[in-house]
């Protein structure tokens, strides 16, 4: 994957992960990201809660070990790197944050991601 989608894909999961968790949870605190990806070094500044903290560490640990080049939606990998219970957790997540935004694009791959799992 170039470092360009990697950003992004970072960029998207905090985007979710934010949202998600602003409306879902209490007791958010802020913490420093450092994320190497190849030659770069992504720093990004969360506020989440405990629990999500925790899923999106993993979900970045997830993405930089990816080993597809290019990198495929997850719901289509042929090898899924995500435990069951955190990938049910994320698709969660995505949905209730995808539709909160309102991309309509998003909102209608979500729905296709949840008949397809």
């Amino acid at each position: 994957m170039t470092t360009e989608k990697f950003k992004s894909e970072i960029e998207t999961l905090i985007k979710f992960f934010n949202i998600y968790c602003h409306d879902k949870h209490k007791n958010q605190y802020k913490k420093e990201y450092i994320i190497p990806y190849k030659d770069i070094e992504i720093k990004e500044e969360v506020e989440l809660c405990d629990e999500c903290h925790e899923m999106l560490k993993y979900s970045i640990l997830r993405l930089q070990e990816c080993p597809n080049d290019p990198k495929p939606r997850c719901r289509n990998c042929p090898d899924p790197c995500y435990e069951h219970e955190k990938y049910k957790q994320m698709a969660k997540m995505m949905r209730y944050s995808g539709f909160k935004l309102g991309l309509t694009k998003a909102a209608q791959k979500v729905k296709k991601f949840f008949k397809n799992s």
